[in-house]
């Protein structure tokens, strides 16, 4: 038996609409939808991820962030965002953030739920371990030098100008030397 295309077109068509396939002749009724937006309160931001500076617009309603966007009015990405820009709610809207710290004891297999102040601490007491160990006052020469090399920082083109101002003097007060940021890697 031959079957041409139209044919089976035919064929496969009155059989979709005899099986129910959702498929209704029915008018469809309209009706306006609602903007996720309606009552935010908008704030203009930049997008943390790579070192672009792309501005965002959060529309934020009882703390809760409904929506993100492209700033339209922003030099940099004239309202356009790359795909890790354009999921930047999921950084604050999503059911697997992270909210509370996690410790894994050295050797253990186990990550185990800690307190800020915790976790703070132990943070702190590892840096002015690592400082103390690798401390060097003087270099071969006899000059002062007050250096670590023994840690490293990688900056965030999430942080502002300021922030990055801080962060650079309390990573020099500590006698890091080897410091740098993402804007330039």
């Amino acid at each position: 038996m031959h079957i041409s295309r139209r044919s089976f077109l035919k064929i496969s068509g009155t059989a979709a609409m005899a099986s129910g396939l959702g498929l209704s002749l029915k008018p469809v009724r309209a009706h306006a939808a609602t903007f996720k937006i309606k009552y935010a309160r908008e704030t203009t931001t930049i997008c943390p991820y790579c070192a672009v500076g792309c501005g965002i617009i959060v529309a934020a309603r009882n703390g809760k962030v409904v929506n993100t966007e492209g700033d339209p009015d922003h030099p940099i990405n004239n309202g356009s965002l790359c795909s890790k820009g354009g999921s930047i709610s999921q950084l604050s809207v999503n059911k697997n953030r992270l909210d509370r710290p996690l410790y894994r004891a050295p050797f253990a297999k186990q990550w185990k739920t800690v307190s800020w102040d915790w976790a703070l601490d132990k943070i702190a007491q590892n840096i002015k371990k690592s400082r103390d160990k690798d401390f060097t006052f003087k270099n071969g020469r006899g000059e002062v030098v007050n250096r670590t090399t023994s840690i490293a920082s990688v900056g965030s083109a999430a942080l502002d100008n300021e922030e990055c101002f801080i962060y650079q003097k309390f990573l020099r007060s500590l006698g890091l030397v080897y410091i740098e940021h993402q804007a330039r890697i």
